[in-house]
């Protein structure tokens, strides 16, 4: 290394909450030797090192006080067998492992080898599991080299069918259990996980992944999202903390399942409900003061009730609604750069009223307030939100969720009740913007989507809803009925699609590639709230990125393929947003944009070995 001779160790002891190990050693440059050094002969190495201190600096090796099988069996420090001959050596693993050394990318090629020849999703989603819980590197990298193929089966939607089969499939326990008959105990549960908690996602199981309630399997939901943090924005993997509120469950399958692990029970509502609640937040917040806490898949009449009760005190996030609204108006921002349509005169229309559905009708609102300077009331009469009666209008009063309210129309705009349905709807309003999150496959017709091409030159048309079986139209229908002309995205991954012989890529829109970065940004300036303004910021940097900005026939948002540097992108404009709004808590955060972003990256984690030494004395 070029510049070792100036290096000298910075022990930073981080306690890891499975093996009560302390990690890892840091190093920074010796304070002489660098004062003679100047800007210009700096290395991008070097540039790196002066945020080497820091606590999730992913640089150095890692102190470990395990040994022999108990270090074969921690997932954290486990190489297998890339353990080289030193190490072997200082921590007893003669005789424990094959003698022959391999790399990680020889042990990524035996492991996709074992992957491919699972029979099935499923299968290939259980053995990632098992490989998750025997070593974490090697899981991550072996994701990370095959993102594409292998997104869809640790996620959506095979995710979805683990977690239907969570009570067959279990093997090991990870993550938090809290259940409602154990009130008392919810702080005591959580002294359990030591060490420095970032990143907690928690589910009480109720709206999973478009499969509704799988009560305690919802654990599965907050480990997944957990591992896309990681993957997608190098949230540190010993720094997080899957929850699972039990709260009962309202599915009759499981309630008969003799297998079941969950409170064999029908959920708990109303006050007790929210005393629970109350107390996992109080006490995570106790535990884990700078803990940024991600609510995951709560019901429709819990979701946004508790996000706007927590979110003015506390930094918290829910994907649902938060997320699924920023992925979209990402896209949207792109689609209307693409269009030559500005915000401030946009009109949209949302298929859809739930927690999806009134997350993008808020974020699109709050989006054309900060830009226009309107009132996010006067924001809110640009869209139009309908559900199962149609239009939401005032008159439905008490049928009307808190997240609808805002959305629903005076009956005075709309005098013909009877004529409330999608395709009037697109008639009157002429939107600019039509927004599937219904699970209503094929509810976006033909006459809807030509009667919308009618007022508009680029019909920007999202059909959201997941898995594909339920989508509201097929890209490449929507894109013959436009002859060309929409501007599409869609919830699942789908081929382009061709139109005399124009080849039109679409994207997906993936939470995926936007949460983590709004959640890394949070972590490392720990922001005390995520405002609208940080969310917003997040928005237009995710729009940034987009393809289309370049050609208008590639996608509305970038592949996921990219989705590390594109959190890089995110987590600094949220990071900047935060300082500026004085949310940002942490110390000493650059304002030059090329150290904020090395500042970034450094405390990015990556699937890399990191060399072990036995703990010092201090």
């Amino acid at each position: 290394m070029r510049f070792a001779a100036a290096l000298r160790p910075s022990v930073v002891r981080l306690a890891d909450r499975q093996s009560r190990t302390f990690v890892p050693a840091r190093y920074t440059l010796d304070s002489k030797k660098q004062r003679i050094r100047t800007a210009a002969s700096m290395s991008k190495e070097a540039t790196a090192s002066k945020f080497g201190h820091l606590p999730r600096a992913t640089t150095g090796p890692i102190e470990c006080s395990l040994e022999g099988t108990g270090l074969l069996h921690n997932s954290y420090f486990n190489k297998g067998s890339a353990f080289p001959p030193e190490e072997r050596r200082e921590f007893k693993l003669h005789g424990l492992l094959p003698p022959n050394v391999q790399t990680l990318d020889e042990q990524v090629t035996r492991a996709y080898q074992q992957y491919s020849s699972r029979p099935d999703d499923l299968a290939k989603n259980t053995f990632m599991n098992s490989m998750k819980v025997q070593s974490e590197v090697l899981y991550y990298k072996l994701i990370q080299t095959h993102i594409k193929e292998m997104f869809s089966v640790i996620y959506t939607p095979t995710e979805g069918d683990a977690i239907q089969n969570f009570s067959r499939i279990f093997r090991r326990p990870e993550g938090c259990y809290l259940n409602i008959g154990d009130q008392d105990q919810v702080d005591e549960i959580l002294s359990r996980f030591q060490g420095d908690i970032d990143y907690i996602v928690v589910s009480d199981g109720e709206e999973i992944l478009g499969i509704g309630d799988q009560g305690v399997g919802a654990i599965l939901i907050s480990i997944a999202k957990l591992v896309l943090t990681t993957l997608c924005a190098g949230i540190h993997p010993s720094r997080q903390l899957p929850v699972v509120l039990d709260c009962g469950t309202d599915n009759e399958d499981l309630l008969n399942d003799e297998l079941y692990l969950g409170l064999r029970q029908r959920r708990v509502r109303g006050k007790e409900y929210d005393q629970f609640v109350d107390k996992f937040v109080e006490s995570a917040r106790n535990r884990f003061p700078h803990a940024y806490i991600h609510f995951e898949d709560f019901g429709l009449h819990n979701a946004k009730r508790l996000l706007d009760k927590y979110r003015p005190h506390i930094s918290c996030f829910n994907d649902d609604i938060q997320g699924t609204g920023c992925v979209t108006l990402a896209a949207i921002m792109a689609a209307l750069h693409v269009s030559k349509v500005d915000l401030k005169d946009v009109r949209v229309v949302v298929f859809g009223s739930g927690s999806a559905g009134t997350g993008v009708a808020a974020q699109i609102a709050d989006a054309i307030a900060t830009e226009s300077k309107k009132s996010k009331e006067e924001a809110s009469k640009q869209i139009w939100c309908l559900d199962k009666p149609g239009l939401l209008l005032k008159s439905h009063g008490d049928k009307l969720t808190q997240a609808q309210v805002p959305f629903a129309r005076d009956d005075s705009e709309w005098p013909d009740k009877e004529k409330t349905d999608l395709l009037s709807v697109v008639k009157t309003v002429k939107p600019h913007v039509l927004i599937g999150t219904s699970t209503k496959p094929g509810a976006f017709t033909e006459d809807v989507i030509r009667e919308m091409a009618k007022h508009v030159d680029r019909p920007i048309v999202f059909p959201l809803s997941n898995p594909t079986r339920l989508h509201e139209a097929q890209p490449k229908d929507i894109n013959d009925w436009t002859e060309g002309r929409a501007l599409i995205a869609t919830g699942s991954p789908f081929p382009p699609v061709e139109y005399n012989g124009t080849k039109y890529e679409v994207a997906e829109c993936n939470n995926s590639t936007c949460f983590p970065g709004i959640g890394l940004g949070v972590v490392l300036s720990r922001a005390r709230l995520l405002s609208d303004k940080m969310l917003v910021a997040a928005v237009k940097a995710l729009a940034a990125q987009s393809p289309a900005l370049q050609d208008p026939n590639q996608p509305l948002l970038p592949d996921i393929v990219h989705v590390r540097e594109i959190s890089v992108h995110i987590a600094k404009a949220v990071i900047q947003s935060a300082v500026a709004e004085g949310l940002a808590q942490e110390k000493d955060i650059p304002q030059d944009e090329a150290d904020l972003e090395e500042w970034i990256r450094v405390q990015m984690w990556e699937p890399k070995y990191r060399p072990l030494v036995r703990p010092r004395n201090i």
